[in-house]
């Protein structure tokens, strides 16, 4: 485990929310790690110990799981057991845990119980559930703090040993006072202070770069959030030693072919683009199923990139060592999707990324802020001076409009997006809406409707628009955005964009649905 060193360990029993546990207690002030039971297992081993653990929730019963996880509790750390990691403990301690007759899951409202306080909360409460399992009996030398309104424990302490269980959330959005009971426990119970901040953020990732001293670094620049932080952060430490490629696809919008003119002029880095449309098209020509769609796009990047590549090393007489790319913890965690017993989740679908680059052309892999969330890498964009509009732009997708025409890609398909989502940000902007909403983007659907123009019929395809809210980019809920709004953009697509006659808006949350549509 690389990040033996922090505060807090995270041990993820395959929740769902495994992640958001780590982004809120980073927002607390307390730096932390998401580890499996193998890497407890091998660090404890070691002699490392984290000031704290937290136990995650997850899918399975103990009335299946007979695995003995004493070894967690044996030393003595101050341990938050969340859901699942709550029944663990129980189990663990004498307590005992029934299979449900009945579950809780969705809003649920909780009571404080035997005259405990929390600073800035009410008695009565609600929250997260997602459990069925339940603790029917509280081990000794714990006291029940919280109570579902249905007569079932949510909350167990002993203050003594550092212990503590919910049967509920907190780490999420929809648990009211979530942040207030993760600071109870980690000032009160775990007597933990504060080590995180923008600073150290800062510091661990150009510490990341100095690591390499004085060696070439090549970057697969795309000119979103994480390459441009991660690149500003790079060239202050290396200067000229670093080369940043920017491939054109021909999956690009209007605004990012602006925007990357714009990152050229101002500011030091030193940005080539590529011109690679027609190869692109010409691979994904008769190009239906979207995974098919991804792969050859992330193929053909590789391939162009090395071929440019090669000859810029040759030209120049110069060698590069490393790869440096905007990589972030979710995409390392994701990478791995590990389970307690070593097994792998469901791929819901590739990501597109530079991931042969480095075995093809014998790089090394330089992710200075491969430890940080995307809120995160977008406080040490400020930090290094980046400009409130590139630091917050949204994120756009390596396929680009690839995966935003559904079906074939045609150029004059490419250009119904292009041009429609180009509609929908300076909307936006003219609504000042735009940083109220955390990704928008508009869909050509491959359906075609009646509608009339003018006074005839028409028959013409449908774009579709997808404005999410989110925080952490895992959920996401639709953004309900102002009538006026949307009829202006509905009416300016329809009026302005050749051969659509419809638009229709997505009201999807994720889940059940992903934020793209491909």
């Amino acid at each position: 485990m690389e990040q033996a060193q922090r505060k807090i360990w995270i041990v993820d029993f395959g929740s769902q929310y495994t992640q958001l546990i780590t982004r809120k207690t980073r927002e607390l002030g307390y730096s932390s790690a998401i580890v499996t039971l193998d890497e407890v297992r091998e660090e404890f081993d070691k002699g490392h110990r984290p000031e704290c653990l937290v136990l995650s929730g997850g899918p399975d019963s103990l009335a299946t799981d007979k695995t003995d996880y004493g070894f967690l509790f044996d030393k003595n750390i101050p341990t938050l057991g969340i859901c699942y990691g709550l029944q663990i403990m129980a189990n663990h301690f004498g307590g005992h845990v029934a299979p449900g007759t009945i579950g809780e899951y969705g809003h649920a409202e909780i009571i404080l119980k035997n005259d405990f306080k929390l600073k800035n909360c009410p008695e009565h409460f609600h929250v997260w559930m997602s459990h069925f399992d339940h603790v029917e009996k509280v081990p000794a030398g714990f006291n029940l703090i919280m109570e579902s309104d249905n007569g079932m424990v949510a909350g167990i302490r002993d203050i003594d040993r550092g212990l503590m269980g919910l049967q509920f959330h907190p780490e999420v959005e929809h648990s009211s006072y979530g942040r207030e009971i993760l600071r109870y426990f980690y000032e009160e119970v775990a007597s933990l202070k504060e080590d995180w901040n923008r600073l150290e953020m800062l510091k661990e990732a150009t510490d990341l770069v100095k690591a390499i001293g004085d060696a070439k670094v090549l970057c697969a620049f795309s000119g979103g959030v994480d390459s441009l932080v991660a690149a500003t952060l790079a060239h202050n430490v290396i200067g000229s030693n670093l080369y940043c490629f920017f491939v054109d696809n021909g999956l690009l919008r209007p605004q990012d072919h602006g925007h990357i003119e714009t990152l050229k002029k101002h500011t030091p880095l030193n940005i080539e683009i590529i011109d690679a449309k027609e190869i692109f098209l010409s691979k994904l020509k008769g190009v239906k199923d979207p995974e098919e769609k991804r792969k050859i796009i992330g193929h053909t990047f590789i391939e162009v990139f090395e071929e440019k590549v090669h000859s810029f090393e040759a030209d120049h007489q110069i060698k590069f060592e490393y790869l440096l790319q905007g990589t972030l913890y979710p995409d390392v965690i994701e990478s791995t999707s590990p389970h307690k017993k070593g097994g792998k989740s469901v791929t819901i679908k590739s990501h597109h990324n530079v991931g042969g680059l480095p075995e093809r052309m014998k790089l090394q892999l330089l992710e200075p802020l491969r430890y940080l969330f995307k809120d995160e890498g977008r406080k040490i964009g400020e930090e290094l001076g980046l400009k409130h509009d590139w630091v917050y732009r949204h994120p756009f997708p390596g396929p680009g409009i690839g995966i935003r025409v559904l079906g074939e890609l045609k150029e004059e398909s490419i250009d119904k997006v292009g041009q429609s989502d180009q509609i929908l940000l300076e909307e936006m902007l003219a609504f000042n809406v735009y940083n109220s909403v955390a990704q928008a983007f508009t869909v050509l659907l491959p359906v075609k409707t009646v509608g009339v123009k003018g006074d005839g019929r028409a028959y013409e395809e449908v774009i579709c628009l997808r404005l999410v809210s989110t925080t952490d980019y895992m959920t996401a809920t639709w953004s309900d955005l102002p009538r006026d709004f949307l009829s202006r953009v509905s009416s300016r697509i329809t009026n302005e964009v050749k051969g659509v006659t419809r638009v229709v808006y997505d009201i999807t949350s994720k889940p059940p649905g992903t934020i793209e549509w491909e």
